[in-house]
């Protein structure tokens, strides 16, 4: 199990590996801002969106299973987007059950609901 607390470089560098097979090595793409009507400017975009559940939640959701004992009874999360997508989707690849609870006002697909 690694060591919880303060995020850091080093803790960032630490936990990789970890989560390494289970995360996309997502790409990074340079745009001209003004190619978006803004003055010209080099912006580099980290393409998350290409990640597990679509964001870099996914990192955060496999991090934290990895580093706990997660108990027979599974992990819960309350979200309505893409933290719950990201906890249900580590939860089933690492063989955990999950719950996540989604405010009724959101309009995500029951996939996501529930992960047993």
């Amino acid at each position: 199990m690694l060591e919880t607390g303060a995020i850091t470089r080093d803790r960032i560098a630490a936990v990789e590996p970890h989560i390494r097979p289970f995360v996309r090595h997502t790409p990074v793409m340079r745009v001209d801002m003004a190619d978006f009507g803004r003055p010209a400017f080099p912006v580099d975009l980290k393409l998350e969106c290409l990640q597990h559940s679509g964001s870099f939640k996914a990192r955060g959701a496999f991090t934290n299973l990895l580093e706990r004992q997660v108990p027979a009874a599974g992990v819960v999360a309350a979200s309505g987007g893409n933290h719950g997508a990201a906890v249900a989707y580590a939860a089933m690849k690492l063989g955990h059950k999950a719950t996540v609870f989604v405010p009724e006002v959101s309009h995500v697909d029951a996939h996501y609901r529930r992960v047993a």
